[in-house]
């Protein structure tokens, strides 16, 4: 603990009602600032940052059912308001029960299966797109045994958590264990 009580950035974070070890920092939105009021500086900066992100510099993580990769977040210091993802769901796999305020969009990119948002069952296939309104708690499903599913997920989060907006709850954990039977299950970007 530092002098006043506080964690460090170093030590570990545990969620109160899931146990959950978090041991680093997420940055939700990045500061603004500059020496002049033009933003002169950070207009510069901008127009350094890659326009290309490569494919071999995307990680896939968390599982064994639920992979996540971003693609354009706030801590990479190209976009402010703007969240994208892309995950995989392993065949028949399902995420955490979440909630947040922001909204969401999934573009289905590869398989079927469903969600639960506030309840309520939504199925959806490859070609589909899926909205996940404001303040609901929600959670993927993957209803193929077989093939995995995957999407792009884009939202406007960083703008919510900005203005204030901030509730955002992991109500259930996704899966520690792989899906019986895919046990090996290794997610990869590219649709089979």
């Amino acid at each position: 603990m530092c002098e006043a009580g506080k964690k460090t950035v170093e030590e570990e974070y545990t969620h109160s009602e899931l146990g959950k070890v978090y041991k680093k920092k997420r940055l939700f939105f990045r500061g603004l600032e500059g020496m002049t009021y033009s933003l002169r500086e950070e207009m510069t900066r901008l127009r350094k940052v890659p326009r290309v992100i490569k494919g071999k510099d995307i990680q896939l993580r968390k599982g064994p059912q639920y992979y996540n990769a971003d693609l354009l977040t706030p801590k990479d210091k190209s976009t402010q308001v703007l969240y994208a993802h892309y995950v995989v769901l392993a065949p028949g796999g399902h995420s955490d029960k979440h909630g947040h305020m922001n909204e969401a969009m999934f573009y289905i990119l590869d398989g079927k299966g469903h969600e639960v948002h506030d309840g309520i069952r939504y199925d959806w296939k490859a070609g589909d797109v899926v909205i996940v309104e404001n303040s609901c708690v929600h959670q993927h499903f993957n209803d193929d045994p077989d093939r995995p599913a995957r999407a792009l997920v884009i939202k406007s989060k960083p703008l919510y958590l900005f203005m204030n907006l901030v509730m955002q709850e992991v109500v259930e954990e996704q899966p520690k264990d792989p899906v019986p039977g895919h046990e090996n299950f290794v997610p990869s970007y590219m649709p089979e």
